[in-house]
């Protein structure tokens, strides 16, 4: 192997050590989310109010526009 293999070698070991380490927070903060949302977000249902909606619209555009770039829709469609 030579020296510029061992190099790209050891930079995909450090890329896919970074990868595993950012997905796992990604699927705890899924995880936490999903508890949450069963819990409806910790808002009575009998009393919700708008700034209750307003916060998970807001919420939901942004998980929306993460789902968008992954899945190459709407203004990421290539």
């Amino acid at each position: 192997m030579t020296d510029r293999e061992a190099r790209a070698a050891r930079n995909q070991e450090h890329s896919l050590a970074a990868f595993l380490a950012k997905k796992a927070e990604f699927d705890a903060l899924l995880a936490e989310l999903q508890q949450a949302s069963a819990d409806h977000f910790g808002a009575d249902p009998d009393t919700v109010l708008w700034g209750e909606a307003a916060w998970l619209s807001d919420a939901t555009a942004k998980l929306k526009d993460i789902a968008d770039q992954h899945f190459r829709r709407g203004e990421y469609a290539a």
